[in-house]
């Protein structure tokens, strides 16, 4: 079995995770900005792990002990339209839910490279693939962190790393919920806001989501992009097939 490290693992996708893979027998390492927040989740170790901060990252690291594998889950979103976002949010989000997983595997490989075996699992999203709107900071860092991972795989293949981006779409978790959301009183985006919940489409659990990062794991010689469940699919399928002389989603829209 292996030792995993996840981070974000004091709720939603990433609590899921943990939940799993214990159950499969895996030595799970949970790892949140608040430990405290952990309790209860099923794991051989709980940490403190903040990605956005490098002593943080170093000091989890070293207090975990040998990582076979790091699921990099942490993140956040937004709700805003493009025009009026304030930048420091989209500056966070790319610390948070780009550079933070960066940060950890910078803080992971060199191991992994000197033994020739180690996985990184990328929880991305299909916004990684295509954008919708009012949630464009978001997706923008998703994206971002899919041609990261891409790279890395790339990079690190030849060392018996193996790299994977998970890809579900819309997850009943309280995250849509809990994001900010910069709107003005009378605000002209304020339609499209309204339209999100029919555009984002059939929603998947967390468990679902958990189950396919476990699998992926388990796999031998996993794909480095993995969608999550009948829904990511039809929708990733469709981008990839819809011509390119017009934004995605545009018609459906109707805007």
């Amino acid at each position: 079995m292996s030792s995993v490290l996840i981070t974000g693992a004091s709720r939603g996708i990433g609590r899921a995770v943990a939940v799993e893979l214990s159950a499969r027998g895996h030595r799970v390492i949970a790892t949140a900005r608040r430990p405290e927040t952990l309790a209860g989740v099923p794991a051989d170790q709980r940490l403190r792990l903040d990605v956005t901060v490098q002593e943080s990252v170093d000091q989890a690291i070293e207090d975990a002990g040998d990582i076979d594998v790091v699921v990099s889950n942490a993140g956040e979103t937004v709700r805003a339209p493009l025009e009026s976002v304030p930048l420091s949010e989209v500056e966070r989000l790319f610390q948070l839910n780009t550079l933070g997983a960066l940060r950890v595997a910078q803080g992971v490989l060199p191991a992994m490279r000197e033994r020739g075996a180690g996985r990184l699992v990328f929880v991305s999203s299909i916004q990684g693939r295509l954008v919708l709107p009012m949630i464009g900071p978001y997706g923008a860092s998703k994206w971002a962190l899919e041609a990261l991972a891409e790279t890395l795989a790339i990079e690190t293949g030849h060392f018996g790393v193996k790299v994977s981006v998970v890809q579900p779409g819309a997850v009943a978790t309280g995250g849509p919920a809990r994001a900010k959301v910069f709107l003005k009183e009378n605000d002209p985006y304020t339609p499209l806001y309204e339209a999100l919940d029919v555009i984002r489409g059939e929603s998947v659990t967390p468990e679902e989501v958990a189950a396919t990062v476990a699998d992926t794991i388990e796999h031998p010689e996993p794909p480095l992009r993995v969608p999550v469940g009948a829904p990511a699919e039809r929708i990733l399928r469709a981008r990839k097939e819809a011509p390119e002389s017009e934004p995605f989603l545009m018609a459906e829209l109707n805007w």
